[in-house]
């Protein structure tokens, strides 16, 4: 009897053991796209013998674990009919639970069921420990709906599939002033600023870069023909957003070069109103919007450092007029 116990125990002690190597050996295959068995051993401190039984008994269980032979060869995660379990750590948990709650993906539309039964399921089987972390972090959300620009998650899910696909795509745009025109492009990315969603395409009829709100396109199937991606503009397609956005929110632009190295100003100079590139070690140039150049030349004083107007030449007129109210205000001081 006492032998039996003792044989009970071993057998369940493996069997948890098991259990919890195969749900690392899930884990880290989710981590990245491919593994050595080596590799695999040696994080799960088993032998490559033991690796391969692991693995196997994961295909047994329905996991499409992939496998090449040969120098370079190893395991990945297939696509599979089903999802696998998503391995969170305790932060990730909290991180999508927030998200979920905080009401942060607003800009699209058409998932709000989906928000709500996902976080829903999340709270389901979240340890104690996670779940009381959460209801501490407690957030009122004023629900203003949908916002106007949001974009229906639909069309979001098509636009990326085309710049994944590297596919023509065809639509009819509506500009901000209402006009409408068809549109054929060579998508590249999707960016989102703000609650605003953009594509960024090379647009084939006036050869050159644009971006276009997602919210105001209409796509026309069938998509295609294939196409071989360009390079994208300096900055890749992110700035190129800010850029315009800069653009057409601000009445004035100007153009400086900054007497400091580009690490010790690019920090401050956020995406929204401004742009910055390196010249050399000592000099950056920078390239910021106003509302008029008295307010560019006020603004100018709050990097701190010499500066020299690259464009447009009437900012330095500006600046004199800066230098010259800043006088002022410096003997005002003086003299208290």
């Amino acid at each position: 009897m006492r032998t039996g116990s003792v044989r009970n125990s071993c057998d369940g002690r493996t069997m948890r053991e098991t259990s919890a190597r195969l749900l690392r050996l899930l884990s880290l295959l989710q981590m990245r796209r491919e593994w050595s068995g080596t590799e695999l051993a040696d994080r799960l401190r088993i032998t490559p013998r033991t690796v391969r039984r692991d693995v196997e008994k994961l295909r047994d269980l329905g996991y499409p674990v992939d496998s090449t032979v040969g120098v370079g060869g190893g395991y990945r995660l297939g696509t599979g009919a089903e999802m696998p379990p998503l391995l969170l750590d305790d932060d990730e948990v909290v991180a999508v639970a927030l998200a979920l709650r905080s009401g942060a993906t607003h800009s699209v539309s058409g998932i709000g069921d989906a928000e709500t039964r996902a976080l829903a399921k999340l709270r389901q089987v979240m340890p104690s420990r996670i779940r009381s972390r959460l209801e501490a972090l407690q957030v009122d959300v004023v629900d203003r709906g949908p916002a106007e620009s949001a974009v229906d998650a639909g069309l979001l899910t098509t636009v990326a599939a085309v710049c994944h696909a590297h596919e023509r795509l065809r639509f009819d745009y509506r500009t901000h002033d209402g006009a409408s025109s068809r549109r054929e492009v060579e998508p590249h990315r999707v960016v989102r600023s703000g609650v605003r969603w953009y594509l960024v395409a090379w647009d084939l009829q006036r050869d050159g870069w644009r971006s276009f709100r997602l919210d105001r396109m209409d796509p026309k199937t069938p998509t295609g023909p294939r196409f071989t991606p360009r390079e994208l503009p300096p900055g890749g397609a992110a700035e190129f957003v800010a850029r315009g956005i800069m653009r057409g929110t601000s009445s004035v632009t100007a153009r400086v070069l900054l007497h400091a190295p580009f690490d010790t100003v690019a920090p401050r100079v956020d995406g929204w109103w401004g742009t910055i590139e390196p010249v050399d070690d000592e000099h950056c140039a920078l390239g910021l919007g106003g509302s008029s150049l008295e307010s560019i030349a006020d603004w100018l004083a709050a990097f701190e450092v010499d500066f020299t107007v690259l464009d447009p030449p009437e900012l330095r007129d500006a600046c004199g007029l800066a230098a010259r109210r800043h006088t002022v205000i410096a003997e005002r001081y003086l003299r208290a």
